[in-house]
């Protein structure tokens, strides 16, 4: 058996250690936040991409991805009218094996993925080809004049870098789905490689590419 947790059915990809803010308004994620703060720590629940539908409406989900991450909440402000935003923070990857919806909201049977972290020595040359890579295209976006970018300096731990530059990017949501469904962190850091050379080499032909400032997360109305 695995374990059960409620499910947020998203229009995005959180991955572990990333920030995600959510701002809660339907009735049904509204008794999902009560219902977790009725708990003891950790409070988590379970946020896996919509591939067919939308985030709000009753029937608004037709399917979903099978792998999804777990989030932890991290602070809450209750609204005068009940309303929620919430901080939360990417735990650990999962993969979905069944769905239940005995609540007004879906709750899952996952399996918890093991997020590896390999030798750093043997790891090295990709993270080093990663961070490259990744400073090349944020060069591009700000030479599209399309963005303010700030990189102070990426971490040396292998899978966090994965995490950070995967949630970084601007790409569409099945391919940012692809890396986080990655098995392992030298996979994931060689499909970045390739998706960032690409990447970059899009943003140096053509003019009509969307570039946001990577500073800021915005908010997922939900």
């Amino acid at each position: 058996m695995g374990e059960m947790l409620p499910l947020f059915p998203l229009g995005a990809v959180l991955f572990p250690q990333m920030v995600l803010p959510l701002h809660i308004f339907e009735d049904r994620y509204r008794q999902l936040v009560r219902d977790l703060l009725g708990r003891p720590e950790p409070r988590r629940f379970g946020v896996i991409a919509i591939r067919e539908g939308r985030e709000t409406g009753t029937h608004g989900v037709r399917s979903l991805y099978q792998i999804g991450c777990t989030a932890t909440l991290r602070r809450v402000h209750q609204r005068p009218d009940g309303r929620f935003d919430l901080l939360t923070v990417g735990t650990q990857r999962f993969r979905l094996i069944r769905l239940e919806q005995p609540l007004p909201y879906l709750r899952a049977e996952i399996e918890p993925l093991p997020d590896d972290e390999p030798d750093p020595a043997a790891a090295a040359p990709a993270v080093r080809g990663v961070k490259d890579a990744f400073r090349g295209y944020l060069d591009a976006l700000t030479e599209r004049g399309g963005a303010t970018v700030r990189l102070e300096g990426l971490p040396d731990s292998p899978a966090l870098v994965s995490f950070i530059v995967a949630a970084a990017m601007v790409i569409d949501l099945p391919e940012r789905q692809r890396l986080l469904a990655q098995p392992d962190t030298l996979s994931r850091l060689e499909a970045l490689r390739g998706l960032l050379s690409r990447e970059t080499a899009m943003l140096r032909t053509t003019t009509s590419r969307p570039a946001p400032d990577l500073r800021h997360a915005p908010y997922n109305p939900n």
